[in-house]
């Protein structure tokens, strides 16, 4: 007969020491491995057997696999050179508060199943609120991703634009409208095609030449739907679009939103951490005005993934889009949040945990010299570029992503193309770091992400200095 329960204590005791060993060491020496995973599709699938072994296996066993079989299958987003996209750092303070949250083992559904979940990520959520200069009237609540923030946002707005949607769904209604710009996060659009809006329903707004959304392209196309007997019920506006990082005009936006009484939604996920920064402060301009805002501290916040921070001054209008409670979960206490009430899912991880580690680790003077010091390199990276030949910036630098190409004199555009993404890949295939590319206008452009919290500037150097043995390789080829 197998033995009942769990391993015992002794056995987890030495286990945690050494995964705690391998960690620091990990962290202390990351040059070890190649930032981009040198695995071929289905190798680490082929190296695992087919199926769950029939007897119990020793903690030692499979942590040696892990360090042979998964750790090679691994792209190190935790190394100091990936600088492909938004960072996702898993800081010391954050990682210690990951593991106390998996220990814990928490659902954060209802105030009752955890009052210490749900009220320290009420007062964790308010220090943010604080740290990015929001306004009171703003609260929040924790989910996994943007993307995530950004449908309950959109479907915040369904409910505010037609409280009976919620019953009797979208049938026999006007067609609903969503607005974002050509540069929003992808996903926007999925968000509508979630909540039956469709991407027929999503109206892109083109941008101005520093990839801005143009708020009177966006009137246009309200007055357009309006005319045509549609129903336009959100904008959604970046500060730090995906691509370039660019900076939305919300306030203008918010003055159109307010004209037409629409939804505006601010995606902050990446460029919001920057309003920490009290000369940065500049980049949330109107957005006092929003209905909702999301700002992931998993992006730029050191934060283990994943933790998104969901900003609304109309919180009630979310509870309203998705409360609805059973019998077995009612409950008698009064005055509290239950978090179930504000999203799709039932269970909820103990988040805030990990972010609470963070903030008082680090402090607001801490987050806002690292900050600092990331926008410092992507300058100096700026600079560099600048300052020699055949190399170009694609778009302006206003956080710590820099966006630029090779465009050598005489080549037509096709081959230029078609050289800079040799030079990406040229970079990636040397394993000391991970960049990533992106399409302006038609343009190929390279595109290099500062944000890990040990990321330096020896290695946005090393970075520079590989882009250009790159192009250098590529037109000898």
């Amino acid at each position: 007969m197998p033995e009942a329960g769990d391993i015992s204590a002794d056995e987890f005791r030495h286990a945690g020491h050494q995964l705690i060993d391998w960690i620091a060491d990990y962290w202390e020496h990351p040059e070890r491995y190649p930032v981009l995973s040198r695995a071929r599709p289905g190798e680490i699938a082929r190296a695992l057997p087919a199926s769950a072994p029939e007897e119990p296996e020793t903690l030692d066993t499979i942590l040696r696999d892990f360090e042979q079989i998964i750790v090679p299958g691994v792209t190190h987003w935790n190394h100091p050179g990936f600088l492909a996209y938004f960072a996702v750092t898993g800081s010391a303070p954050g990682v210690l508060g990951e593991l106390l949250s998996a220990a814990l083992n928490v659902n954060a559904m209802l105030w009752r199943t955890s009052p210490a979940a749900t009220e320290l990520e009420e007062v964790t959520l308010d220090w943010l609120r604080q740290l990015l200069n929001l306004p009171g009237t703003f609260s929040g609540v924790i989910y996994d991703t943007a993307s995530i923030s950004s449908m309950v946002a959109m479907a915040a707005a369904r409910e505010a634009a037609s409280p009976g949607v919620k019953t009797r769904g979208l049938a026999g209604a006007p067609p609903m409208r969503v607005y974002c710009s050509d540069q929003a996060h992808s996903s926007i659009e999925k968000a509508a095609i979630t909540l039956g809006i469709g991407r027929e329903g999503t109206r892109t707004i083109p941008s101005d030449a520093e990839y801005r959304m143009q708020p009177a392209r966006l009137r246009e196309a309200i007055e357009r739907d309006i005319a045509a007997g549609d129903r336009p019920i959100f904008v959604a506006a970046t500060v730090g679009t995906t691509a370039t990082t660019s900076v939305d005009p919300v306030l203008e936006i918010a003055d159109v939103c307010e004209e037409f009484g629409l939804w505006l939604h601010v995606d902050g996920a990446y460029g919001g951490t920057a309003a920490v920064i009290p000369e940065m402060r500049w980049v949330w301009e109107g957005v006092g005005r929003a209905d909702s805002i999301v700002v992931n501290p998993h992006k730029w916040l050191f934060t283990p993934i994943d933790c998104s921070a969901f900003f609304s001054r109309r919180l009630d209008v979310v509870r309203a889009a998705f409360s609805l409670v059973p019998d077995y979960l009612r409950t008698s206490e009064s005055d509290v949040h239950n978090y179930m009430d504000y999203g799709v899912q039932l269970g909820r991880r103990f988040r805030a945990l990990k972010l609470w580690f963070v903030l008082r680790a680090y402090g607001r003077e801490g987050i806002v010299d690292r900050l600092r010091e990331h926008i410092r390199l992507a300058h100096e990276l700026e600079g560099w570029i600048q300052a020699t030949p055949n190399w170009e910036v694609a778009a302006p630098v206003p956080f710590s992503t820099v966006c630029f190409r090779y465009n050598p004199p005489g080549v037509d555009e096709e081959t230029v193309n078609a050289v800079n993404l040799a030079i990406i890949d040229c970079v990636n295939n040397t394993g000391e770091v991970f960049i990533s590319g992106t399409r302006l206008r038609g343009k190929e452009v390279i595109r290099l992400a500062i944000g890990h919290i040990r990321t330096t500037e020896e290695h946005v150097h090393r970075a520079w200095d590989l882009l250009q043995q790159a192009a250098r390789a590529v037109n000898a080829g």
